[in-house]
């Protein structure tokens, strides 16, 4: 399972990458989209899979149970998931406003108007 994750990972990465590099806004922020999905599935995989119970200390015990899944990784993929839904809102609203002002969808017609 560990494997097609890391496959899964790079094929994210692979793409996201590939759109970033495109001239059109929308590819971009698709390729945002997909590195967002790609860094969780990273974090999410190096932190191990283990179809453990959830992470809870039961009542009365000192030590938590020897089966506990790791409440890190899912924290950090929380925060993670709350930042990049941040950058796409802020990216999304940064291009539709450079579209209204401009009427340009190419970055290379919008360095033109900017010379």
């Amino acid at each position: 399972m560990n494997v097609l994750l890391a496959i899964v990972t790079g094929g994210l990465f692979g793409a996201g990458v590939f759109m970033l590099l495109r001239r059109n806004p929308f590819r971009l922020i698709v390729g945002l989209a997909l590195l967002a999905n790609a860094i969780n599935l990273l974090i999410f995989t190096a932190a191990g899979l283990t179809r453990a119970r959830p992470p809870l200390i039961p009542t009365g015990a000192e030590i938590p149970p020897e089966n506990m899944a790791d409440p890190l990784p899912q924290a950090l993929i929380l925060t993670a998931i709350v930042i990049s839904f941040g950058l796409l809102a802020f990216t999304i609203v940064l291009f539709s406003r450079t579209f209204e002002t401009l009427k340009v969808n190419d970055f290379a017609e919008m360095k033109e108007r900017d010379e």
